[in-house]
């Protein structure tokens, strides 16, 4: 969002908190125009509304144009390019080493985070938000040509099967076949926005849905809620210059790269509930540490802190999309879109409740223990999974 420095807080309040409702709701109707029209497609518009979005806010000249422009055309662009995405790639060209591949991708965001970010708000300290809206316009145009070229669809698009697929795997994605009792039927008709209604319809019959999509509320409350949005205020209350504390928030950017793929490794290898019961445990209580971490000077607790919390910051990704896949079969994809929704409903509790806490009561520190708290309470709602069924049907198409 750096492009948008300058143009004022009251202006962007709204256009923000659209693009993050967007970005969050877009994800499981992505994921099912993906089934229906392909990845290539979907993602390509999807460049085309990031660019448009950018590129028309040069030409504003009110702020409902603003919440046009970068609230619904870049959130909806962006939110189609989301996790859903990550996990509709896996499901179809990976059966081998998907966690690892689920990392490399999830975590291929916060480089581009990483790397895009600075030169935006260099752009636009030097230049105006003008150049840095035109910059986010050309970079998304630039790479739909390659995207429509390169980007398959299938594995079968190029003559080829999925990374470590056998024979039975590909049977089963060829057509009708055995698939475990727990898994929903396919289905074979409708339009995408039925298919992602129809998704959580379904997925909201069990108790496995609520016990991730709460797990992932909190997550979402306790990294961009909490600590993207209110970790900079938080350690200036203590004294702290802002410019360090923005830099150790960079620094846990650059953590959760390892931290993720890391994630995506041992999920290829280790039970996906028990790995975020740990990871969510974990953070649970490097939470309730914080507040007496906080300090005018920056000493080496407080960048052990930053170091633990930057691994677990999205190591939470790879097994939730390995579990959405595991107890939905081909509906993962867009159950997880329902599951990322409700992250991003967490976040936005979060930092608007975190503000009020700091507001009554003059400091974060309730806040960050309330979230500690709830961590621990996802670590439990992850254990409480239960293993699938292994019961086999046969799936028909409609």
């Amino acid at each position: 969002m750096s492009v948008l420095y300058g143009i004022g807080v009251p202006h962007t309040t709204a256009a923000v908190s659209v693009n993050l409702i967007l970005y969050g709701l877009t994800a499981p109707f992505a994921a099912a125009l993906m089934e229906r029209f392909g990845m290539r497609r979907v993602v390509s518009v999807a460049l085309l509304l990031v660019a448009a979005g950018s590129g028309l806010t040069v030409f504003m000249r009110a702020s409902w144009q603003l919440v046009l422009c970068w609230g619904v055309l870049v959130g909806l662009g962006t939110g189609s390019m989301a996790l859903a995405f990550v996990a509709t790639v896996t499901g179809r060209w990976f059966v081998k080493h998907r966690g690892v591949v689920t990392g490399v991708l999830t975590a291929g965001g916060a480089t581009g985070q990483l790397a895009f970010l600075p030169v935006l708000a260099t752009l636009t300290d030097a230049r105006g938000w003008r150049i840095a809206a035109l910059t986010v316009c050309g970079a998304a145009l630039a790479v739909v040509p390659l995207v429509y070229w390169l980007l398959r669809d299938h594995p079968r698009d190029v003559g080829t099967t999925a990374y470590g697929a056998t024979e039975a795997d590909e049977r089963r994605l060829a057509g009708p076949a055995q698939v475990p009792a727990h898994e929903p039927e396919p289905v074979r008709g409708g339009g995408a926005a039925r298919r992602a209604v129809t998704a959580l319809r379904d997925a909201s019959r069990t108790g496995t849905f609520w016990l991730l999509a709460g797990a992932f509320a909190i997550c979402g409350a306790t990294t961009n809620g909490l600590i993207g949005t209110h970790f900079i205020p938080a350690a200036h209350d203590h004294g702290m210059p802002q410019t360090t504390a923005a830099n150790l928030l960079a620094l846990v950017g650059a953590f959760d790269i390892v931290g993720t793929i890391a994630s995506g490794w041992l999920t290829d290898r280790y039970d996906s509930r028990l790995l975020l019961g740990a990871y969510y445990g974990l953070r649970g209580l490097s939470l309730l540490v914080l507040p007496g971490l906080l300090a005018a000077t920056l000493h080496p607790n407080m960048l052990v802190f930053v170091l633990f919390y930057g691994l677990d910051w999205i190591a939470t990704v790879p097994p939730t999309i390995a579990l959405c896949r595991e107890r939905f079969g081909d509906a993962g994809p867009v159950v997880f879109g329902w599951v990322f929704a409700s992250h991003q409903v967490g976040a936005a509790l979060a930092a608007a409740g975190a503000g009020l806490v700091h507001d009554r009561l003059g400091a974060y520190d309730t806040a960050f223990y309330v979230a500690g708290l709830l961590a621990l309470g996802a670590a439990a709602l992850s254990v409480g999974i239960r293993r699938p069924e292994i019961r086999w049907r046969v799936a028909f198409e409609e």
